[in-house]
This record gives C-alpha cells, structure tokens and sequence, in this order.
C-alpha cells in the first residue's frame, strides 16, 4: 500500500489487491516458494488474512495445495515466480486436475513492455499451462484483478473439479489504485460469483436415472457398490453407508475411496476384490473413473455382462464410459437420491445370500491368510512386519483417526492391503496419475487442513527421496 503525499489519497498496488481478493473469496491457505516478482503478494495475502506456507520446491508446494483441495473441498493454492518457478508448479498443477481436485496457481510473471525480448525468466505462461488446466487467465491491468481471481477459484470447483492458472504480470503486481476502487472491484467481483454459481444446471439424466438405477441393484443377483475419491471428496459417506446398510450390498473402494464406508464393515470385498468385480453382475460405481484402477470396466477382470451404473460430476464422462445407465451429478445427492427411492421399495440381501456368502467367505480366507503372515517378525524387515507395527500403532489412535500419506510402488501397495481406514479422507496416494514425490507435500496440507488428526507418512521406493527437505515446513 501506497500514500499519494499531494492528495493523502491511499493506495493499493497489484500485490495487495490479489492478496485481498483471495482472502475475500475464502481462501486461507496458501503454498508456495516466494522471490521476484511475487514476494510481496505472500506478505500482502498474510496481511489479509491468508497463511503463507514457505517450502522448499514448488513441486512439493503443488502437491500440497493439491492435497489440501481434495481435503477441505476447497480450492489450494499455490504461489510461484515466474518461469522455471511456474515450470517446477506444472506437477502439481497437473497432479491436481488429474485427480479432480481443486487447484488455482498464481504466478508472477515479466512485465508486458518487455515480453519476447528476453527479459528474465520470461515464459509464455499461459501456453505452458493450458495442457493441464480447467482454465488459464492473465490480468492485463490491475483492475482485472479481482475478477479472475474469483472467477479462477469458482471454475476451480465447479462440475469436474481441478487445476486453474492465474498470471499476474510484474507491471500489473504494480499498479495502483485506490481504497475505494479496490474495495469496488472486490465487491464486484464477489457479486457476479454469487450469481454465477447460484443456480447448478440440472441434468436430464440426474432425474430419469434413479429410478432405473435402483431397479437395477433391486433386480440384480450379485450387485456391488464400487466408491472413489469423489465420493469422498464430495463427502457421500452418510449417504453411501446408509446405501450399503439398507441393501446389504458388499462394497469396494478405490485406493483413496478406503474409509468412506470403514475398511472394518462386514460387507468390505476389499479382501476379495477379485471375486467381485469377477463376478458382480450390477456395479454402482459412485465418484470413481472406469480407468486403469478399475481395469477400464473391462474383461478379464470383469465380467463382459457386467451392467454399470456410473455416477459422475462430468457428462463428458458418461459419454466416454457409455454406461448401462448414466447419472450425472454429485455423488452425495445422487447417492440420497437412490436411498430415497429405494425407500419406497425396500430390499436387502441377507447375510445368507449366496452371493453375500461368496464375498464374505472368500473376504474372511484371504484375511487370515494375510493374518499369519502378518503374525511373523521378519528380521531384517520384510514389508508386512512393519506395516503390522504401523497398522497396530495407528488403529490405537482410535478417533480423530490419523491421515496417512503412503507413496512407493510396493510400500502403497501392501499398505493399501494392511492398512485400515475407518473415516473418510485419511488416505492420501499416488492417485490417478500415480505420481512420485509426494509424501511430504501431502503431509504438510494434512496438517494444514486436518489439525486434529495426526500425520503418518509411510515412504518407500525413494519416495521419500524427492521432497525430503520439506520435512523443514
């Protein structure tokens, strides 16, 4: 801020104006590595209200903001400088909108008069971001500030959330304006994104598709609910518990799904993953992608007469999976949806249902097979004797229960099999994109967004390696 001595007139130059934008449009957080021309955005985001974390490489600062969206359903943020600063951000940009969490990098960038002559750390930012974003703006002047600031953040989270870009031009991080007109352009920015996104479009296949959805799992002889991180995200644990305790129909999480309904249910076929998806003949998959995690929906591993019901944020996803019936909306409505209209027919599968007995039996078999194993203390470590110490250690916790951060090809793997999560949003991966690197990154927006529970990082396969010097954060 700036005092114009001829006229007393306060001033506010571009860094507070983006500073007090993001705090006006919620944020609270953000991540990031600082440096010209950028320094004074973190200082004058603080000022406002918005916690400035310092690390040490913006990829690991990516990750955060990245895992901190999936966490508190709001959008991360991440702060980075310009050129190599913006670069080094792509992965966690990318990680983002790969995984469908909401994600707005800002960066600074050279000024305008000097770009394409070589000025320093000169980068056409938005070309580099475009691939893998929802959507990259640059301010051209400091009234453009605010409006995409919120219009970033609203497109962060809207239908399929994800990554967006915001370029804020060293020129432009200077200019200035006054109180009254800084105060105008926040309050109108803040007034068009209300109004925006007051009204979500409804989808004709949102209202026709209940009603054949729950035929369907009423009518099949061996149904599965299959959950991802979108339903968590969404937080459809109430609703997809209720689902499964009414109808008594087994159920599968993907990876970072584990804990929506808890691992410990007797109806988890998460120890007999095979035998169902092998062999259900419906699959409700709610807030998880029919891609290589779920290999594609297709045969061998599924059965070809398998019929899916998908429920997705994203039509265009729909269209791609072609389902046997497709719903498109947020998994935690449409999940009360389907409890609503099963309501009025109820129907449950016993425990002494054939197809409830095969999961359960086989569930129960490879349990105690990993039970005994589990039981052995291998000397030196093998990697089941330290995931029972982890496992025990964690389970003692009891609730809040711990996040843990698991990253490592095998580590993930066998951890994934032994760890147990009974809440939802305690297991953060690899994910979708099955990215290495980012344990301390997840660690720290763990913290950050979950300050009750405790954090255990689970690291192997020189995943620890790449962001150890965040430990410093």
């Amino acid at each position: 801020m700036a005092t114009d001595t001829a006229t007393t007139v306060m001033k506010v130059d571009g860094s507070a104006l983006a500073g007090r934008a993001l705090a006006a449009a919620g944020a609270r957080h953000m991540f990031g590595v600082v440096g010209i021309p950028v320094t004074s955005l973190a200082s004058r985001a603080a000022a406002a209200g918005v916690r400035f974390l310092a690390f040490r490489n913006e990829q690991s600062a990516g990750y955060a903001a990245a895992a901190y969206g999936f966490l508190t359903g709001s959008p991360g943020l991440l702060l980075t400088v310009s050129g190599p600063g913006c670069v080094h951000g792509l992965a966690g940009l990318s990680h983002a909108t790969a995984n469908a969490w909401p994600l707005l990098m800002v960066s600074g960038s050279c000024s305008q008069a000097d770009a394409g002559r070589g000025d320093f750390q000169e980068l056409d930012q938005i070309a580099a971001t475009k691939p893998f974003v929802k959507l990259a703006v640059k301010a051209t002047t400091i009234a453009d500030i605010p409006r995409l600031v919120f219009q970033a953040l609203t497109a962060s989270v809207s239908g399929r959330p994800g990554g967006c870009y915001l370029d804020l031009p060293s020129d432009v991080l200077h200019q200035t304006l006054t109180e009254s007109e800084a105060a105008a352009l926040i309050d109108a920015a803040a007034t068009d994104s209300a109004k925006s996104g007051s009204s979500p479009p409804k989808h004709k296949s949102l209202e026709d598709g209940i009603e054949k959805a729950a035929e369907l799992l009423r009518r099949a002889e061996r149904p599965l609910v299959v959950f991802g991180k979108g339903a968590s995200y969404a937080r459809a644990e109430d609703a997809i518990r209720k689902l499964v305790d009414t109808t008594g129909i087994p159920f599968l999480p993907t990876p970072m799904g584990k804990g929506v309904v808890p691992d410990t249910h007797p109806l988890s076929a998460t120890a007999a993953r095979s035998l169902a998806i092998g062999q259900c003949d419906v699959a409700l998959v709610v807030g998880a992608r029919l891609n290589w995690l779920l290999h594609f929906g297709e045969p061998p591993k599924w059965s070809k007469d398998v019929k899916f019901i998908l429920v997705d944020v994203c039509e265009e996803e729909i269209e791609l999976r072609k389902p046997h019936v497709g719903i498109v909306g947020d998994a935690k409505r449409v999940a009360e949806l389907i409890n609503r209209e099963i309501k009025d027919q109820p129907f449950c599968l016993a425990p002494s249902h054939p197809w409830v007995e095969a999961i359960t039996k086989k569930a129960k078999d490879n349990v105690l097979k990993m039970e005994a194993q589990l039981a052995k203390d291998v000397v030196p470590f093998n990697f089941l004797t330290p995931m029972r110490i982890i496992r025990d250690a964690i389970l003692a916790e009891g609730s809040p229960a711990p996040v843990v951060v698991s990253e490592g090809a095998n580590t993930m793997d066998v951890g994934r099999a032994v760890l147990v999560q009974n809440e939802p949003r305690t297991r953060l991966d690899a994910g979708t994109w099955g990215t290495m690197g980012v344990g301390l990154g997840f660690c720290v927006a763990a913290a950050v967004a979950e300050p009750g529970r405790l954090v255990v990082a689970v690291e192997g396969d020189s995943g620890f390696g790449f962001s150890a010097m965040e430990v410093e954060v």
